[in-house]
């Protein structure tokens, strides 16, 4: 059984026993969330599609973690104008451990 969840602006396909590392949400660690933005739930042979979200369903989930990704290096250069600009990224993120699909 696995479901696709949506979380900050992104997709995942999820199952019971996942961990998966989501845009930041807020919750302290340890607190279970309650995901109501379920866009398919798949159950063997028997699929449910939402228009746009499944009526009902939802994805019990624990915050493990709180945390930054790597950095991304941002470079910008014009050739021949004598212009560089430096920068760089680093997006929160959270991890969640997924309990149960219902």
């Amino acid at each position: 059984m696995y479901a696709v969840i949506k979380s900050g602006g992104k997709q995942y396909r999820v199952a019971a026993g996942d961990t998966v590392k989501v845009e930041s949400v807020d919750g302290d660690i340890g607190q279970q969330l309650k995901l109501t933005e379920v866009l398919t739930i798949a159950d063997g042979d028997n699929l449910r599609f939402g228009a746009p979200f499944v009526s009902g369903a939802a994805v019990l989930a624990t915050v493990m973690a709180h945390g930054r990704r790597d950095k991304i290096t941002i470079f910008k250069m014009q050739r021949r104008k004598h212009f560089q600009k430096h920068g760089g990224h680093r997006q929160n993120y959270t991890e969640l451990r997924i309990d149960s699909i219902g």
